[in-house]
C-alpha cells in the first residue's frame, strides 16, 4: 500500500467516478481502476461498488477511506514542516532537577528571544528523567547537583552516556519551611531541631536510589518523611504541616511567594549546582543564554 495508492482512492470516492478521478488525476481510466483494483486486493476490502452511473463507497470503504485521510493529512503536515520548512521553530529545551531559579533562568530566556520564533520546552522532573533527557537530545541542557555521596555514583552514569557536567556553582545545605514555621525565626537549624518535622522529598519513581535523590541527606534516618511529585505540593505542605526540605539557599520570590524563608542547617557539608550536556556537542546560542542566566544566581547563594 502506498500514498499513491491512498490519494487515487480518496479522488475516486471524492468524484464518485473513476473516470472523473482518472482526469483529475492525470492518469488514464484503465491504469487508475487497477490501481484501485490491487489496493482492494492487497486489503482483502472491497472500496467501491461498481455500475455504469459511478462508484458507490461501500460501508468497509468509508472506514478505510477515513483513515487514508488522517494518513495523508499527517503526511502533509509532516512534508509542509521538514521538507517545505513551513512554519518550522527552533527548539530550546532545558531539564532539571526541581529548582526554582532553573524556572526563572528560563523564563529570562524566552522572554528575551520571544516565542515567534522558537519553540521552547522546560521540564522540571526526576533526576533520572534529567539524565535521560539530556541522553537523548530531548533537552539540550539538565540542571541538578552533586555532592560527595552521589557524585561517584552519578558520573558513572555520566560516562556510560556520554555526558558531562559542568559546574556552576558551589553552596551550602539550608532548610527551606514556611515563615509561619516554628523554626522560621532561628539563625540555624540542627537535625535536632527539625525532628519533630515531617521532611519532604521528591518522589525519584522507579529510580528511588539515595544516588538519584534531590534532597541531600537522603540516607538519613529522619522520624518523619513526605514524598512528593511537584513543587506546589511541597510549598502546600508546608504551610499545612509544618514540613520543610533541604535545598541549595536560592530563593526565588517572583515564583515562590514570599511566605517561604531558607535558613541554613548546621553541616559543613556543600552541594555543587552544575549542568549536563552530551559530550562534544556544542551549546546553541540559547544554551548560552541560558547558562549565563544560571551563573547570575551564584551571587545569591547564601554564604
Amino acid at each position: 500500500m502506498t500514498l499513491q495508492q491512498l490519494r487515487y482512492a480518496i479522488s475516486v470516492a471524492n468524484n464518485k467516478s473513476i473516470n472523473k478521478a482518472a482526469e483529475e488525476l492525470f492518469i488514464t481510466q484503465p491504469s487508475l481502476s487497477s490501481a484501485i483494483k490491487e489496493l482492494e486486493e492487497e486489503i482483502g476490502t472491497e472500496l467501491f461498488l461498481r455500475s455504469n452511473k459511478g462508484v458507490v463507497i461501500t460501508p468497509e470503504g468509508e472506514e478505510f477511506l477515513a483513515y487514508a485521510r488522517q494518513m495523508l493529512d499527517v503526511y502533509s503536515l509532516v512534508e509542509d514542516r521538514y521538507i517545505e520548512k513551513k512554519g518550522l521553530k527552533k527548539k530550546f529545551s532545558v531539564s532539571m532537577q526541581h529548582y526554582t531559579f532553573a524556572v526563572e533562568a528560563f523564563m529570562n530566556v524566552a522572554k528575551d528571544y520571544g516565542m515567534d520564533d522558537y519553540e521552547f520546552a522546560v521540564h522540571e522532573t526526576k533526576t533520572f528523567e534529567v539524565i535521560e533527557n539530556v541522553k537523548k537530545q530531548k533537552s539540550e541542557i539538565g540542571v541538578l547537583y552533586i555532592n560527595d555521596f552521589n557524585q561517584k555514583a552519578l558520573k558513572k552514569v555520566f560516562r556510560e552516556n556520554q555526558i558531562e557536567f559542568i559546574e556552576l556553582f558551589d553552596c551550602g545545605i539550608y532548610v527551606y519551611l514556611a515563615k509561619t514555621n516554628p523554626l522560621a525565626d532561628k539563625d540555624i537549624i540542627g537535625f535536632d531541631d527539625l525532628r519533630d518535622y515531617p521532611c519532604l522529598s521528591f518522589d525519584q519513581g522507579n529510580y528511588n536510589s539515595f544516588y538519584f535523590a534531590e534532597e541531600v541527606f537522603s540516607t538519613y534516618d529522619y522520624k518523619q518523611i513526605i514524598k512528593a511529585n511537584d513543587r506546589a505540593t511541597l510549598l502546600n505542605l508546608m504551610v499545612g504541616l509544618n514540613a520543610y526540605t533541604l535545598c541549595s539557599g536560592i530563593i526565588c520570590e517572583e515564583l515562590n511567594g514570599d511566605g517561604y524563608a531558607s535558613i541554613p542547617l548546621n553541616t559543613t557539608d556543600t552541594m555543587t549546582i552544575g549542568y549536563i550536556k552530551k559530550k562534544k556537542m556544542p551549546l546553541s546560542r540559547l544554551g548560552k543564554r541560558y547558562i549565563e542566566e544560571l551563573k547570575k544566581y551564584e551571587s545569591k547563594v547564601m554564604r
